[in-house]
């Protein structure tokens, strides 16, 4: 039943009582996903005043030759206009109209038996913030109308492979649409915020629960079951990447993925682990000592390095700010840290720096954007002044040749590259430094250069081997006058005290 405001004003206009109104609303009438705030927004980057967006969603596919479907994961093009987490489903955006148009499959009846039912139209429309809900076998016709009626109108899709099969082509712009997404996607509205802190939440008390029974554990297998027995039990049954848990020499491999080695003999393992929650990710690091407790000053050394790393990038975060700045500041504290335990030897900070030999022990970015994918999307077009905002060196390519060239080499991603712009309001970022240990990094590439080479205290590297890498990795929200941290895993002294029994 709807309700009439100004009727029920004017109702008890001259009535002498008191009145309750009880209002219920729909289970998800004001939580559902902002899909028409997000069509506006991608709407607002075109320069035009009409025209038709389309986008499919996922199908089904199944694996080949087999009658089993591969596992389903939403087109997340699709999802942020639509919310919708079905296969088969495809979406109109009328620009000129502002009408957002969803079409789902029919229900079969020969699979309900099997599958289920699906939902149904007025279902769809309770649940998803669309103007209107039609079957997808009304679509073709649908599309040729609209092209019919606007024959000078052009339909913006992602790629040539998702055109819509109709019989009369309308105009197909097939460059426009990713980068109008890509940029409004890397401002986080609140309720997309609100779901990477939920991950982010479920991820921590996945991280808590691996800590505490971490004395149960001979192999890093286990650890990864505890971390996804925890995050299913809470219903995020999607996993944002594939879950790291490596121990030893293995934490060297930043994606090392086997997890299927015993801890026995090691001091320290690596968990870089974060679930989904309605697609959208957390991204989450801790390195702790298996035993409770750092067995060797060493291994301390790094992670209190690290720690700093981060702490002091972190603190940083606010609107304004240039994310690679950052980036060079994590590197020249690992620096001096590194020479300070003698690791590095023989030049000074700026010698070092300007060398590029940090590069071997802090090998990728300080982080990227996070959202729908755990590498989430940006529109990087947009140019940076790469002069420093926090009194570190210009990048100058002529004098950090080594810098420049691992900047742009495809391993750092936005908003570390040198043309990303500026930290704003509403960026959701991972801060994940690092150190690392590698054996075939550093055998096969710095130490037999001579440009690296002097930099690096042979005979104290070779009592660091053991520690294998520390990374320490949080979710940081840019507000409007700083940050907040939505990451709450334990770190530090409440890790320690965590895993060996006592709540900090």
């Amino acid at each position: 039943m709807s309700l009439d405001v100004a009727e029920l004003s004017k109702h008890l206009l001259n009535q002498q009582h008191d009145y309750w109104i009880h209002i219920k609303a729909s289970e998800n009438g004001f939580d559902k996903y902002t899909a028409k705030q997000h069509a506006l927004a991608v709407a607002a980057q075109f320069d035009v005043s009409e025209g038709l967006i389309y986008l499919p969603g996922q199908p089904t596919v199944y694996l080949e030759d087999s009658d089993q479907p591969q596992p389903f994961r939403q087109r997340r093009y699709f999802y942020y206009l639509s919310g919708v987490d079905e296969p088969d489903c495809h979406l109109t955006y009328d620009i000129a109209s502002s009408k957002l148009t969803l079409y789902i499959p029919p229900i079969n009846p020969r699979t309900v038996v099997w599958l289920g039912r699906g939902p149904t139209i007025g279902e769809s429309e309770e649940r998803y913030d669309v103007d209107e809900v039609r079957l997808s076998t009304s679509m073709k016709e649908d599309l040729e109308d609209w092209i019919d009626r606007d024959r000078d109108g052009t339909v913006y899709i992602l790629h040539p492979s998702q055109a819509p099969l109709v019989e009369r082509l309308p105009s197909f712009d097939v460059s426009s649409l990713q980068r109008a997404v890509d940029a409004a996607r890397v401002r986080k509205s609140p309720h997309e915020v609100k779901l990477i802190r939920k991950a982010n939440d479920i991820s921590a008390s996945a991280h808590r629960f691996v800590l505490r029974n971490l004395h149960k554990f001979d192999n890093e297998a286990q650890i990864e079951a505890a971390f996804l027995d925890k995050c299913v039990a809470r219903d995020a049954k999607h996993q944002a990447y594939a879950p790291i848990a490596a121990s030893g020499s293995n934490a060297s491999i930043l994606h090392y993925t086997k997890n299927d080695e015993p801890l026995k003999g090691r001091s320290l393992v690596c968990l870089d682990a974060g679930c989904e929650w309605d697609c959208y990710a957390s991204d989450v690091t801790r390195t702790f000592p298996i035993q409770g407790s750092w067995q060797s000053k060493g291994s301390k050394a790094i992670y209190d390095l690290v720690q700093l790393m981060q702490t002091s990038c972190i603190e940083r975060m606010k609107p304004g700010v240039h994310f690679l700045d950052l980036f060079f500041l994590a590197q020249k504290i690992a620096i001096d840290g590194l020479l300070k335990l003698g690791i590095l030897h023989g030049g000074t900070p700026e010698e070092i720096y300007r060398a590029g030999t940090a590069f071997a022990f802090f090998p990728h970015g300080l982080g990227h954007h996070l959202g729908l994918e755990v590498h989430d999307v940006s529109d990087v077009p947009l140019v940076a002044n790469t002069s420093s905002t926090i009194g570190l060196p210009t990048l100058q390519a002529q004098q950090v040749d080594f810098t420049a060239s691992m900047l742009s080499s495809g391993s750092f991603r936005a908003p570390c590259t040198i043309d990303s712009p500026h930290l704003e309001e509403g960026m959701v970022v991972t801060v994940e430094p690092g150190i690392y240990f590698s054996h075939y990094g550093l055998e096969n590439f710095y130490l037999p250069s001579p440009i690296h080479a002097k930099y690096i205290n042979r005979s104290v590297l070779d009592q660091y081997f053991h520690v294998g890498g520390v990374r320490i990795e949080d979710d940081i929200l840019i507000t409007a006058d700083g940050y907040e941290n939505l990451t709450t895993a334990p770190k530090g002294e409440a890790m320690l005290h965590l895993i060996q029994g006592e709540e900090f």
